[in-house]
């Protein structure tokens, strides 16, 4: 069967797009790992900012990426969890990661 390679390059790209930032994999593994509040997932990534978190985050729940839960309790809470359909890039960030330590080892061997 004949592969089409300009849709394959199409979601080639649209992944590298959602994956392109520098914040939104560190985000979504900060949330899948628990941090369910805006405050546990700023300090669970060094170097963010409150802005560009706001932001991504804002971003993500327009793409459907993670749901946005407001308490009215005082003092309101809000608290982020990643949808189904973020949970299925799982696998995809699990394997980036067990590629990124293997690059590590085989870059650094002499």
């Amino acid at each position: 069967m004949l592969r089409n390679q300009k849709e394959e390059l199409q979601a080639l790209q649209d992944t590298l797009y959602f994956i392109g930032g520098k914040w939104r994999l560190p985000i979504i593994n900060s949330i899948c790992n628990g941090n369910r509040r805006f405050r546990e997932i700023e300090r669970s990534i060094p170097g963010i900012t409150t802005r560009m978190l706001s932001k991504e985050l804002k971003e993500m729940e327009m793409n459907k990426l993670v749901k946005r839960t407001v308490y009215t309790d005082t003092p309101v809470l809000v608290e982020y969890e990643p949808t189904e359909y973020c949970r299925s890039f799982g696998n995809i960030i699990t394997e980036m990661i067990n590629w990124g330590k293997k690059h590590k080892k085989i870059v650094i061997q002499k």
